[in-house]
């Protein structure tokens, strides 16, 4: 997915593409995709997967994302977070 978020982008858009990601990257259903999904335990993401998603973000974003913006991650909804924070620096 390229950067092609902007600043005005609502949470519910962010959720949208990160459901594409993570259809796209992990074969998830985006139905099991909700801000309250937790990514180890409901979606079976592991740590490499992790770092993955990471790279997602970074192309989604455009921006470059420090270790410390992604270790405390655990749900979809701290993606969201995490996306809305880069695109607000």
């Amino acid at each position: 997915m390229s950067a092609i978020m902007e600043t005005g982008i609502s949470d519910e858009d962010i959720l949208f593409r990160l459901k594409d990601v993570l259809r796209e990257t992990f074969e998830i259903d985006p139905s099991r995709v909700h801000p309250d999904t937790h990514l180890f335990t409901d979606l079976e993401l592991d740590s490499i997967d992790a770092v993955d998603l990471a790279i997602q973000v970074q192309d989604m974003t455009g921006m470059r994302i420090k270790p410390e913006d992604f270790k405390n991650v655990r749900t979809v909804g701290d993606v969201v977070a995490t996306v809305r924070m880069l695109l607000t620096r």
